[in-house]
């Protein structure tokens, strides 16, 4: 599915030809000659209306702005972004397609239990601003206190809580780093899986399960109705109560974040077209950084957090190789 992203208010503005060539080519691009000169796609491997797919259209008229072109996004979705990752791959690495998904835990998933043709080092992060975090939590009226009750309970018989989570996911590794940790027979534990995480915050939420494990970010709009137990981060995120998971596990603690959304590009595009590629990095970056930029995302409640390439791709390389001890877990076994 394609939906092009009009230029309209700029065309209002200028009066003619001229004038619309100079309003679309910041001097980021005058440099480079003539890239780009026609339109750009940008594939998000996930139908629409997910987060996502609102970060890209959010996202996309300032990055158009600094690219001089227009941009259009190209939905991809299907076998867990497997079929998205692929279709922008096999697309010449010239620069006219950019990619935005959930780098983490997708692109490893793909890997490790859907024998993709690709390998990590494929893509290049440029920047991954939203880090979703697993969220541990109870709803606000349970006689679960703290993390400190729940691991307590569980230890002294597995079965006495209801763990609600998502198959195959960042959240069912966090839960089993978390009983590992504690000598608590994950297998003993009565876990309820949700085939997404809007069900099973709602089956938190509702007292349906006495504990759930799910993305913190999706939490937010239920936060009255939920008591925070720990967050699988290293730092407090979104003002929740409770712990975080070096309190708990140490300092040195494995986890496995949640989604890491952002921008990505072609991993060849370094060798094959490094003038090109390092014309996308500036624009991605000045784009993110833009005050506009920023304050329209915020309004959307979606992140808007700069890391840059270094870091995009060192987090998301820590979460495979963590992701990659629990092989057996992903698939399954």
């Amino acid at each position: 599915m394609k939906t092009q992203l009009s230029r309209r208010n700029i065309l209002k503005i200028a009066g003619g030809g001229a004038a619309i060539a100079a309003l679309g080519m910041p001097s980021i691009l005058r440099a480079q000659g003539a890239y780009p000169d026609r339109p750009i796609n940008i594939v998000v491997p996930f139908d629409t209306g997910g987060y996502n797919d609102r970060l890209a259209r959010a996202f996309a008229p300032f990055l158009q702005e600094k690219l001089g072109q227009p941009l259009t996004i190209v939905n991809r979705g299907g076998a867990g972004a497997l079929l998205g990752h692929t279709f922008f791959l096999q697309q010449p690495d010239d620069g006219y397609t950019i990619l935005c998904t959930s780098a983490a835990p997708y692109l490893p998933l793909n890997i490790l239990t859907q024998d993709a043709s690709f390998k990590l080092e494929d893509f290049y992060m440029v920047n991954l601003p939203s880090q979703d975090y697993t969220l541990m939590a109870t709803n606000a009226g349970s006689d679960v206190k703290s993390v400190d009750d729940a691991i307590a309970r569980l230890k002294a018989d597995p079965g006495s809580l209801s763990v609600g989570l998502q198959p195959a996911s960042a959240d069912l590794v966090n839960f089993n780093i978390l009983c590992a940790a504690n000598q608590i027979d994950a297998n003993a534990v009565r876990v309820v899986t949700y085939d997404g995480g809007g069900p099973a915050r709602n089956a938190v939420a509702g007292g349906v399960v006495d504990v759930g494990f799910v993305g913190g970010e999706g939490f937010l709009p239920l936060k009255e109705q939920v008591r925070p137990l720990m967050t699988f981060d290293t730092r407090k995120r979104d003002n929740w109560d409770g712990a975080i998971v070096t309190d708990v596990l140490g300092s040195d603690a494995d986890f496995v974040v949640g989604s890491q959304r952002g921008w990505g590009l072609h991993g060849s595009m370094q060798t094959s077209n490094p003038e090109i590629f390092k014309t996308l990095v500036n624009a991605i970056a000045a784009a993110s950084q833009n005050p506009a930029a920023i304050e329209a995302l915020k309004n959307q409640q979606l992140a808007t957090d700069w890391y840059g390439p270094e870091e995009s791709n060192k987090m998301l390389a820590r979460t495979a190789k963590v992701m990659e001890q629990y092989i057996d877990l992903l698939k399954g076994n």
